[in-house]
């Protein structure tokens, strides 16, 4: 291929770095305050035996194949039944990522005369599923439920049919505030619709048992919760609680499922002893909002930062070249700590995302909070 072909994109990227918006890959360095690995499991001792242990018993490190053609193993089936007994939900169907299970939800069950209404900050995921989708869908302002209800309302009025789906993020990856899920699942009950939560960030950490923040919210089969792996569960895939003829419809209808390599059944395996985790050690989630207590105090005290109530706490900062600047600062002094740019987060609010795990302690918190105060100081003189 001639230089002259790859110019443009040569140029798109250039305009990237002018922006303060280029990305690239980074290792893995310092002490971690950017990671999902809320509650540690990605290298607790318990989850690691208990893969080497599902190695022992014979379950294979690859699938090879689609669920549909010989890729089906018994430990997806093991792990889905846990799953949905431990959601509470009817089923649960097991997917390799949480944004291939969102792409696959919304490109599949939104039908072509019903309405998707989404937070305006939902994961870029559910965007790429609303795109592949033959439903209209409309962007409500964030976390405002009276506008979730009036979209539905102006849609019935101007002819709507068919169903509506409301889809939240029950915890926002980027802001560490939670949705109003009760009243929006009374919407969704109004207009005899689809609320969809993709619990990602509650999952393991928030709820009774750390069964998430839907956990509770009651329903006639019209929740749907997206519980990924990879964060607090420490693994990696991601599992959908439907109902169980959404599921069939899935398994006939989804194309990320049908043509896609089955998840590892070695993951599988380990989900399943993360779930276990969850339930038998419920300590970590009490030492984690121990931790989460204290980082919300000292950015508070030292930078006027107002607490998310949450794990995910974002430091505003705004333009681009200032967030990346603070932030290598940051990784200089030996904290991982990333800096988070539009498209990822709206125009004007780069930030620093901090994620509380139990990768850290009260002294690493108090040295980091210090650190970021004299950094953030230092921009503004």
């Amino acid at each position: 291929m001639s230089s002259q072909a790859l110019k443009r994109y040569e140029a798109k990227l250039a305009g990237l770095e002018r922006k303060a918006r280029l990305r690239t890959l980074a290792p893995q360095q310092g002490i971690d305050f950017t990671s999902n690995d809320y509650l540690g499991l990605a290298s607790a001792p318990r989850l690691t035996a208990a893969i080497a242990a599902a190695i022992g018993e014979g379950i294979p490190a690859g699938a090879g194949g689609s669920r549909l053609l010989r890729g089906n193993h018994w430990a997806h089936e093991a792990l889905e039944a846990e799953a949905a007994a431990f959601f509470g939900a009817e089923r649960a169907l097991y997917f390799g990522s949480g944004f291939a299970a969102n792409v696959a939800l919304f490109s599949t069950l939104p039908q072509r005369d019903d309405l998707i209404v989404h937070d305006a900050l939902i994961h870029a995921s559910v965007h790429d599923g609303i795109a592949a989708s033959k439903s209209e869908a409309i962007a409500a302002p964030h976390n405002d439920a009276d506008a979730f209800d009036a979209a539905i309302r102006r849609w019935r009025d101007n002819g709507g049919k068919g169903t509506p789906w409301i889809a939240v993020e029950s915890l926002y990856s980027m802001d560490g505030d939670r949705a109003p899920l009760k009243a929006l699942a009374e919407i969704a009950r109004r207009h005899d619709g689809f609320l969809v939560a993709d619990e990602a960030h509650a999952t393991g950490v928030f709820g009774p048992g750390g069964r998430g923040l839907v956990a509770g919210i009651e329903g006639d089969g019209n929740v749907i919760t997206l519980n990924t792996c990879g964060k607090a569960l420490g693994t990696s895939g991601a599992l959908l609680g439907l109902p169980a003829i959404l599921t069939d419809y899935m398994v006939n209808r989804a194309r990320n499922f049908i043509y896609s390599t089955a998840p590892s059944p070695l993951i599988a395996a380990g989900i399943r002893e993360a779930l276990r985790m969850i339930e038998d050690e419920p300590g970590r989630r009490g030492r984690l909002d121990v931790l989460c207590s204290l980082a919300a105090e000292q950015l508070q005290s030292k930078l006027g930062v107002i607490p998310s109530g949450s794990q995910i706490q974002p430091v505003m900062i705004g333009d681009n070249g200032r967030a990346v600047r603070v932030a290598a600062r940051l990784q200089d002094e030996g904290f991982d700590i990333r800096a988070i740019r539009p498209p990822t987060v709206p125009e004007g609010t780069a930030r620093l995302r901090i994620s509380i795990t139990l990768n850290v302690d009260e002294e690493k918190i108090t040295a980091m909070t210090d650190c970021l105060a004299a950094a953030i100081a230092r921009e503004q003189r």
